[in-house]
């Protein structure tokens, strides 16, 4: 078994579709990305890129590269989850955090599971927390929104 621990941020600015975990969220504001922004997407593509010790989400997802312009971060996960199937390991849980002060995230996290389980990891052993700045720091003053993750692989073969 590995275990790797993701982290991500974007700022929060106009003109943007807010998208996390896969789920198109209705806010006055989105996140500024390269990709399509998805923090807790790149949160938990960054846990199973440490899980598996082959870097980090920007040496295989470069904001220079024009492939990635306004990509899904859904077929980013999918990708990663592919090089890890392709190294032998599968995912075994994920666990992960989500911070915003606002909007609020519970009701639609569980579209965000199903979302992300197109990427190929199971919904069922998805697991998506979200939580506020308590009015504090950069999430608390509704400056960006940040995630993180940690992923459990497993051997398959």
């Amino acid at each position: 078994m590995r275990i790797g621990i993701g982290y991500d941020s974007h700022r929060l600015i106009e003109g943007r579709n807010l998208v996390i975990g896969g789920v198109e969220i209705p806010f006055q504001k989105g996140l500024l990305a390269h990709s399509d922004g998805d923090v807790l997407c790149h949160a938990i593509i960054d846990a199973v890129i440490g899980a598996l010790g082959i870097g980090d989400i920007g040496s295989h997802f470069p904001d220079t590269d024009p492939q990635w312009k306004n990509a899904s971060s859904i077929a980013m996960l999918k990708y990663i989850v592919e090089i890890s199937s392709a190294n032998g390991y599968g995912v075994s849980w994920i666990d992960s955090t989500i911070l915003a002060e606002s909007p609020k995230l519970a009701p639609h996290i569980e579209s965000m599971r199903n979302a992300l389980a197109q990427s190929g990891i199971p919904s069922g052993i998805i697991n998506i927390k979200a939580k506020t700045g308590e009015g504090m720091g950069f999430v608390g003053r509704q400056e960006g929104i940040a995630a993180y993750a940690v992923c459990l692989l497993r051997k398959i073969r």
